[in-house]
């Protein structure tokens, strides 16, 4: 049987090659991939939250994977509606979230798996959203990388995209490259599975519920018919010249200073080069020179247009119309706007886009302007303002009831968190020292909490955590907790700020090693290792081996006892959040043993 990375590699090359892809279905067979999947989906958050059935990663098992396998092989696999919930959008309004259960999940995971294995090498350099070595930052790059100059932005949103996918278009799509009709009724079923809400079934008719693991892979093939349009037919339509002609007037100005330097008339000449200096040097209405950019994460796409506004409004008719008549999808006219590059901003990824004026900033050796009609990223005020607020009451910053009850460490260690992850997300902006602000605020209130825990002064406080840290720029104040550990552990260091406030041209995308490698053959991840040995490790036995998750090691301890259950030490001592276990020692832990997990009878917070 071959290994899941052999068969993704042989998926992956036919992908490079555009070869049409058949004979999937077959694959399902294969428990190799159903392995790496539950790799690469325990340690989710979602994993241990129920859909529609009480059925998550808990328990999970081989035989779970060949009774899988076996409905599947005879087609008798049928996929649970989805329980639907909302989550709520910045705009206020709510978003539709489906959870399937983890069966659903699993599966799904293995489609999404082939895909993107197929439709990746295809996809368009213009896409980022949801896809491997790509991002928000990536996009974002793009767009102050490629273009300068840029007279116009069209922001284009797509309304309610995920809920208005049509299903016979994606599913025709599909088939023009995936020649496996089971394959496809597979997935035909799975987008009318349904979903329940408020224990009432609704039919699906369109639409890719968000949430579900397959989504993002599927949303992304049927908008890449878009990018085609855009690549081969769009922008070529819109880009012509080579470069734009010379600007007349600068011209005349520039030979005027330089006359009058060389007459010895310096004065004048000066005068004339601070007239150049506000003058473009090529001509910006050159009707014989087009340039058209684009950049798409998800379902939000820009465009940068160099040319004039009537032609700006016609790309965004001629896009509006294309989306309705091939991919039956409308832009959302509220969030569809055409803005003026160089007297307003476009709204991107949560990002400002402007384009830059510095008439006085010059190249040391050529002397040419080397800001102006660049694209500048920047942060909202806004996002600082509404961030303070979380940290205030009254207008000044205030303590957090919430964490009096943490230790300091807890403490520090969750206000640097939140801090550094917002920091790390605008990094990219030219006016990322904002953050100053934030620092401030975030700082005040993390005295303040502390303060009030130990019943002392914020000054008390302040002096006792202080410290300075090293960065690749200079030493930093911030505050700091060193826990000492016995037994030789390093000590545990928690420190808030020390974080330098500078842009970066470009952003480092860190991304985990992956869960599940080959190595040495047929190497696995240390769980897989451990489900395939097929022995309980806390009796020895060999058969009806499950997996026991629980969500974190904090919940190990349950309130009341003096002492970690037999089961909870042994996940403590390995520091892992699975066990693997027979039935009956999981039977055990279940019933009183200790409590793995808080099971409610409630739909909203988990079905037992």
């Amino acid at each position: 049987m071959r290994s899941a990375e052999t068969v993704l590699s042989i998926i992956r090359e036919r992908g490079k090659r555009g070869l049409p892809l058949e004979d999937i279905y077959r694959q399902f067979y294969n428990p190799e991939l159903y392995l790496m999947a539950y790799g690469r989906l325990y340690a989710n958050k979602g994993a241990l939250t129920p859909g529609s059935t009480p059925e998550t990663v808990d328990r999970m098992s081989l035989a779970k994977i060949e009774q899988l396998i076996d409905d599947l092989r005879h087609e008798r696999y049928r996929w649970t509606p989805v329980r639907r919930t909302y989550v709520a959008k910045k705009n206020g309004r709510l978003r539709a979230l489906g959870l399937p259960t983890w069966s659903d999940k699993l599966l799904q995971e293995v489609i999404r798996l082939i895909l993107e294995a197929y439709y990746e090498p295809q996809f368009s350099s213009f896409s980022h959203g949801f896809r491997p070595g790509r991002g928000c930052h990536t996009a974002l790059t793009s767009i102050t990388d490629n273009w300068s100059g840029t007279k116009w932005f069209i922001e284009g949103d797509i309304s309610q995209y995920f809920d208005t996918i049509d299903h016979t278009v994606l599913l025709t799509i599909l088939g023009e490259k995936l020649k496996d009709n089971r394959f496809l009724r597979l997935l035909s079923n799975l987008l009318r599975a349904g979903y329940l809400e408020d224990w009432k079934y609704h039919r699906t008719l369109s639409g890719s519920p968000q949430g579900g693991v397959v989504s993002p892979i599927l949303s992304n093939i049927y908008l890449d018919k878009f990018d085609a349009f855009v690549e081969q037919v769009l922008i070529p339509e819109y880009t012509r010249g080579a470069k734009r002609r010379p600007n007349l007037h600068y011209e005349a100005l520039r030979a005027q200073a330089n006359r009058r330097k060389r007459a010895g008339k310096r004065k004048e000449a000066q005068r004339l080069w601070t007239q150049v200096q506000h003058l473009p040097s090529r001509d910006p209405h050159d009707p014989d020179y087009r340039r058209l950019k684009y950049v798409r994460y998800a379902d939000d796409t820009l465009f940068g247009f160099i040319g004039p506004k009537a032609e700006a409004e016609e790309i965004k008719g001629k896009i509006a119309n294309w989306l309705r008549e091939n991919l039956k999808l409308s832009l959302s006219l509220e969030k569809t706007l055409i803005t003026n590059a160089s007297s307003d901003m476009a709204h991107f990824l949560g990002y400002e886009i402007v384009a830059q004026r510095a008439n006085e900033k010059h190249n040391s050796q050529s002397g040419y302007r080397t800001v102006n009609g660049k694209m500048g990223l920047r942060v909202p005020a806004e996002v600082i303002q509404k961030r303070c607020t979380r940290y205030m009451r009254k207008g000044v910053p205030a303590h957090r009831n919430e964490l009096i009850q943490d230790d300091d460490y807890t403490i520090i260690n969750r206000y640097q968190a939140e801090y550094r992850s917002l920091i790390q997300y605008y990094v990219l902006a030219i006016n990322v020292s904002w953050f100053h602000q934030l620092h401030w605020v975030m700082q005040a209130s993390l005295l303040r909490t502390l303060a009030r825990k130990h019943r002392t002064s914020l000054k008390a406080m302040a002096e006792k955590f202080r410290a300075t840290t090293e960065t690749p720029y200079e030493r930093l104040s911030c505050l700091e907790i060193v826990v000492e550990r016995a037994n030789g552990k390093k000590p545990l260091v928690a420190q808030f700020g020390g974080i330098p406030l500078r842009r970066q041209e470009k952003a480092i995308l860190t991304d985990l090693d992956p869960i599940y490698s080959q190595q040495r053959g047929r190497d696995r991840n240390e769980l897989i290792k451990r489900l395939l040995a097929e022995k309980c490790e806390l009796c020895g036995s060999h058969t009806n081996i499950e997996v026991h998750h629980i969500r974190k090691l904090a919940d190990l301890r349950e309130k009341g006892r003096k002492e970690k259950p037999r089961w909870g030490k042994k996940m403590a001592q390995r520091r892992r959040k699975t066990l693997i276990v027979c039935a009956n020692c999981h039977e055990n832990i279940h019933r009183g043993d200790g409590k793995p997990q808080t099971r409610k009878t409630s739909l909203e917070s988990g079905v037992r």
